[in-house]
């Protein structure tokens, strides 16, 4: 007489629940963190583009005794090179003074609540808006 036994194939609803719950915990991890890494690189685009043009207007006031309002005399590009920001610059030639600024034009920083627009000036001043803790913003 032979006796057939047969095995269990699949996963109980245990061992499913088991997994799923497992699944949850690291997603709810690891999806803030992905979030606030793709926030913090939109923000660096932002603020590397600001430094680069203000180092470069201070070299076209040296070469000109005055500043510039056209981006283009300086090589920067707006909107910046991922397409994230838009970059302006206003100027006052009798004051000496000049204001870069960095507006949220697509992507992360649309989504970004913390730290919208970045702007330095020819002080070297660096702000964000609309955190008041401008530093956390800038990476300092």
């Amino acid at each position: 007489m032979i006796i057939k036994t047969s095995k269990q194939q699949g996963f109980t609803l245990i061992e499913l629940m088991i997994a799923v719950a497992i699944v949850g915990i690291i997603a709810s991890v690891a999806i803030p963190s992905y979030f606030e890494h793709v926030k913090r690189t939109a923000r660096t685009e932002a603020i590397t583009t600001l430094l680069d043009a203000a180092n470069r207007q201070e070299q076209f006031f040296v070469d000109n005794r005055q500043y510039t309002d056209d981006l283009g005399n300086l090589g920067v590009v707006s909107p910046t090179e991922n397409g994230f920001y838009t970059i302006t610059v206003e100027i006052d030639n009798d004051a000496g003074t000049f204001s870069f600024e960095a507006a949220p034009a697509a992507g992360p920083p649309l989504k970004d609540d913390e730290c919208k627009t970045f702007v330095i000036n020819d002080a070297g001043l660096k702000t964000a808006t609309p955190n008041a803790n401008s530093a956390k913003c800038w990476g300092n």
